[in-house]
């Protein structure tokens, strides 16, 4: 416990925010070490997914449950999740919602990716990364911002102080659209991903011999999962952002004038912008169509489906 109690003196800034988004992403990038290491060793890239989703339940966890471990600085025993939800310094449902809307698209996207690489044997991202110790080693760096970035919503929104709840709606707009949102965008990404393992696994028994899959969500966009994932991210930024920016909210958090709003909302939709900016520009469909324009420069099927069909947003984009 000492040094625990050590770790949440020397991270108990003034600021509400710092004192939760601080600790949170060292959590981040100690777990993401611990994983990392015997990983670069064995030179196998089969638990770098894996590792990641669990970073989330870990570090989404501890952002909800700092104010209780700060509450009981210098006691012999760690509070109970139960004592978490009592009257006056308890949880805002909010705060519990959006964590696990977060920690609900880890665990989903963990477990099928570390089914996928179990099948497979290897992840072509790392094809060349596993033999080069080093750069394989920044990759669970840079996985371990990227976690601490697509949390920055769920980190600001669990660093309101319990009373600031009390002085606002128990309801709003911005909840009902980021739920529906998120609801929507999750839905849209499983659906997406179950059709693609269902082709992937026909074309592995000699069920079809088709070269792309271009049927179902695919058919009205070329990369529906990541349409989904934007989506539900954007979400996600929407609830907390809403929350954010209420007046008592802002005051709690030490912000007095309009400049905090946009800090607040900055810090929210992080998450959403820089899925965007990875999906977008990065590791998501650049590399993908890399790939397959390079598979099937001369496939004339492959070649109207990608012209005619959206890239990302259904009948738009």
């Amino acid at each position: 416990m000492s040094i625990l109690n050590h770790l949440l003196h020397i991270t108990s800034f003034k600021s509400p925010l710092l004192r939760t988004i601080v600790p949170s992403i060292g959590a981040a990038i100690a777990i993401q070490a611990a994983a990392g290491l015997p990983s670069v060793l064995a030179g196998t890239e089969r638990f770098f997914d894996l590792s990641g989703s669990l970073t989330f339940l870990a570090v989404g966890a501890l952002s909800l449950y700092l104010p209780q471990l700060r509450a009981r600085v210098g006691h012999a025993a760690l509070p109970s999740l139960l004592s978490a939800f009592g009257s006056g310094g308890g949880w805002n449902w909010r705060q519990v919602v959006v964590t696990g809307m977060a920690v609900t698209w880890a665990t989903r996207l963990g477990v099928y990716l570390f089914d996928r690489i179990s099948k497979d044997g290897h992840d072509p991202r790392f094809e060349r990364l596993r033999t080069q110790p080093l750069r394989f080693a920044v990759s669970f760096f840079i996985q371990a911002m990227w976690v601490s970035f697509m949390l920055m919503p769920v980190m600001a929104l669990n660093a309101v102080p319990a009373a600031a709840f009390a002085a606002i709606p128990r309801l709003t707009v911005t909840d009902i659209l980021g739920i529906g949102a998120w609801t929507g965008g999750i839905a849209l990404e499983t659906a997406a991903d179950m059709q693609k393992s269902r082709w992937v696994e026909g074309k592995k028994m000699k069920q079809h011999d088709e070269q792309f899959l271009c049927k179902g969500l695919f058919s009205v966009s070329r990369f529906p999962h990541y349409f989904g994932e934007i989506s539900l991210w954007t979400g996600v930024a929407t609830t907390a952002a809403g929350v954010l920016a209420l007046k008592p909210v802002q005051v709690a958090l030490g912000f007095s004038n309009p400049v905090g709003i946009l800090a607040t909302t900055a810090l929210a939709f992080t998450a959403p912008a820089f899925s965007s900016f990875l999906l977008l520009k990065v590791s998501g469909i650049p590399l993908t169509e890399a790939r397959h324009d390079e598979r099937f420069k001369n496939n004339r099927e492959y070649q109207e489906w990608k012209k005619n069909t959206p890239r990302l947003i259904p009948k738009l984009w």
